[in-house]
Order: structure tokens, then C-alpha cells, then sequence
């Protein structure tokens, strides 16, 4: 699947061109207005792709799921979606709780191991995401603080290449599907701290 981001004029209203591997074209709109810093549809595409999500927000449209803000360009839709599939809230969930992890990962002066630890025991202790055999009270699964490290060096890359743009220029992203047991060996549990937030963040989409 490629997908392009085209930079507009700052205070337009962003969008995204999904080209899926099987010859369907959608445009993908976004909630949000253009300006200098990276958009929060590319942030989602890098943490997804260096973590190697499988079922969040770009996984989930390479696989067939079509939101609400994505209109049909071109190409013949297979018959089995013209009623649009429904996105995994888990999956969806999971991948907002990793890319604002890692949007904090970016921004902090010291990346140690312990330090990213610390932080994604304070960003993720408030929705436990649970494997076979872990205790949903008490433990979450998050990629190692190497791979969480490695995905805000990524991002801040982008940043800095979205950065450059000029009006008319796009960046152009080939998504390639995650390996699902891939992904799940490179998770681990970490201990959700026993005076942790209680509130819920609720997944959205446009």
C-alpha cells in the first residue's frame, strides 16, 4: 500500500491519498489543519510501521477497513466492501496509546532504558493491553525501550523532512503488512505501577 501526504497551505485541511495493493484509491481526510509540525495521520503510520502493528489504524486500512473520512477515488472496490468493515477497537486503541508513548519518547533529553521505562509505565498504566497468561490488573505489553527509542528517532526524522516541505511537495510512504507473531514476540510485559491513573482513553478516528 503507498500513501501520500501532500503539504498544503498552513490552516487547510489536511488529507491523505491511500493507494491499496489491490488497485483501490481512497482519500483518507483529516480533523486537522496543516502547519509546520508533522501531521498526526503520518505520526500514526510511523510508530504503527516501526513497531510493526498490525491491527491499528494503517494495518487496519491496508486489511480493507474503510472510516467515514475516506472517500473513493478510483478503482473497483471488491464486492465483499461495499459495506464498510469495522476497525478493531483494541487494535485501535493500542496504536493511540503507543504513538503519543513514542511522541514522548521523541522529546526526551535522556532516552535511557530506565527512563523509557519510566515513562511508559506513567503514558500506558492507565489501559492495561494484556497477552495470554498476564494478569489484566496487573501487567500491560509494550515493544522493549531499544524498539520505543528506535520508532522516535524515526518520527523525528519525519518531523524534520515534513518540516522541509514546500507547498505542493508531498512525502510518499509504502506500508508493508506487519508479521502478527512478529509483533507479538517483541512485546513484553511491564508492571503497571499500584498508584496508576484510573481514567480510560477511548479510541477515535475521523
Amino acid at each position: 500500500m503507498r500513501v501520500t501526504f501532500p503539504r498544503l497551505a498552513d490552516h487547510q485541511r489536511g488529507y491523505a491519498v491511500v493507494e491499496r495493493d489491490d488497485g483501490v484509491v481512497y482519500r483518507l481526510g483529516s480533523s486537522t489543519t496543516m502547519g509546520p509540525d508533522l501531521p498526526h495521520d503520518i505520526r500514526h503510520l510511523i510508530v504503527e510501521r516501526e513497531l510493526r502493528i498490525s491491527d491499528g489504524i494503517w494495518g487496519g486500512i491496508a486489511a480493507g477497513t474503510v472510516y467515514t473520512s475516506m472517500s473513493h477515488l478510483r478503482g473497483r472496490r471488491p464486492p465483499h466492501t461495499a459495506q464498510w468493515k469495522k476497525a478493531q477497537p483494541d487494535g485501535i486503541m493500542r496504536a493511540e496509546l503507543l504513538a503519543s508513548l513514542v511522541e514522548a519518547v521523541a522529546v526526551l533529553d535522556d532516552q535511557s532504558p530506565a527512563e523509557i521505562n519510566r515513562l511508559t509505565r506513567e503514558k500506558l498504566s492507565v489501559v492495561p493491553v494484556t497477552e495470554p497468561g498476564m494478569d489484566p490488573g496487573d501487567a500491560i505489553a509494550v515493544p522493549p525501550p531499544a524498539a520505543l527509542a528506535a520508532a522516535a528517532s524515526a518520527l523525528q526524522v519525519e518531523a524534520a523532512r515534513w518540516a522541509r516541505l514546500r507547498v505542493g511537495e508531498s512525502l510518499v510512504y509504502d506500508w508493508r503488512p506487519a508479521n502478527p507473531r512478529g509483533t507479538a514476540r517483541a512485546l513484553r510485559a511491564v508492571p503497571r505501577p499500584r498508584d496508576g491513573g484510573t481514567g480510560q482513553r477511548s479510541p477515535h478516528r475521523h
